[in-house]
């Protein structure tokens, strides 16, 4: 493999360009159905930014598990899949990919699946990649479950949430951009960037109301909606070699914002001659990690432990991410490495 390098200068210029151009136009909004922050965000890049895809010359695939708040009911869950590789055609670089993740959490269940595409270019002694990311985002409520205590101290449903299995889904669009230079990188990306709206329907397929209301000529309806908001995810890192040693020190961040809420989490790894990896995590006002991970052979796997800062964790035992994957190696040299000599040569 090339040596890996750093350069500060690079990096910091490069933020701002593509800061500039993703988030040019973006409006505040409240924080809806974002992707699980997950303290494996370094080895899922697709999975928050479709830029991402193609950055190594291999088919990558990925998924895994995270089981946050460990003993607590109906605490959230979410399962996730990713694929990326290169492509080339038409003398340029281009990356494509699919991501797939379901979420629960009490009683709403969200299913978010998109195909991404990107094209790569050289700028700034760099590799650029721009991409684009079309899907479609479910979300289910069971309605069916839910149930209020009848003492008389809480009120009863008024329409406010639906009483029945209901669920519906919108298409769902995303934006990003990439950057990779030596063995550092950064990237910013868009998602949600149409505002999707999804109505919820029953299992009839019938629009579900939160009342009605007589106004003596008819009745007003009005139908279940949740609006995700746009969110914007900024990531970067380095591989920064440790010089007379098969080590290297990883530091990675990653920062969500809708700007309203802001989140972000800084990550420490040390790796050993590019296969095995433990690391530190912190995230902001949430919670400390701590993960290993293993790259052997094309095989990938990793598992991470978090302790909640919070006073939830009184009730839980922690969150765990389990994830594993597999790297197959492509070769775009066009070259026949089966070719033979004319017989008449030999």
């Amino acid at each position: 493999m090339c040596r890996l390098r750093f350069d500060i200068s690079v990096v910091l210029r490069s933020a701002v360009t593509a800061m500039m151009i993703v988030l040019f136009g973006v409006g505040n909004g409240a924080a809806q159905g974002e992707a699980a922050l997950l303290s494996h965000y370094w080895a899922l890049p697709t999975y928050y930014n479709p830029a991402a895809v193609g950055e190594t010359d291999c088919l990558r695939i990925r998924g895994g598990a995270r089981l946050q708040w460990v003993g607590i009911d109906d605490a959230p869950r979410s399962f996730y899949a990713v694929a990326d590789m290169p492509l080339k055609f038409a003398d340029r670089k281009w990356g494509a990919g699919v991501v797939v993740s379901r979420s629960s959490e009490g009683l709403y269940r969200n299913l978010n699946v998109g195909a991404q595409f990107g094209y790569k270019f050289n700028l700034l002694k760099g590799e650029f990649t721009l991409a684009f990311q079309a899907g479609y985002l479910q979300n289910d409520f069971k309605g069916s479950q839910l149930s209020l205590p009848d003492d008389g101290e809480v009120e009863p449903v008024d329409g406010s949430l639906p009483t029945s299995d209901v669920k519906g889904g919108a298409v769902d669009l995303g934006l990003g951009v990439w950057y990779t230079r030596g063995g550092s990188w950064l990237g910013v990306s868009l998602s949600h960037l149409n505002n999707p709206t999804v109505t919820y329907k029953s299992s009839l397929d019938m629009p579900v109301t939160t009342g009605q209301v007589s106004d003596g000529e008819g009745v007003e309806e009005q139908n279940f909606e949740f609006t995700a908001s746009r969110m914007v995810y900024f990531t970067a890192g380095s591989n920064i070699a440790v010089r007379n040693t098969l080590l290297e020190v990883i530091p990675s961040v990653i920062v969500r914002t809708d700007f309203t809420r802001t989140s972000f989490e800084l990550t420490g790894r040390l790796r050993y001659k590019k296969m095995f990896s433990a690391g530190v995590g912190y995230r902001y006002k949430d919670a400390v990690a701590a993960m290993l991970s293993a790259e052997l052979k094309g095989v990938f796997v990793g598992y991470a432990y978090e302790y909640n800062l919070r006073d939830i964790a009184k009730g839980s035992s922690g969150s765990h991410e389990i994830f594993a994957g597999y790297s197959l190696k492509l070769d775009f040299s066009g070259h026949n490495r089966y070719k033979h000599k004319s017989i008449r040569l030999l």
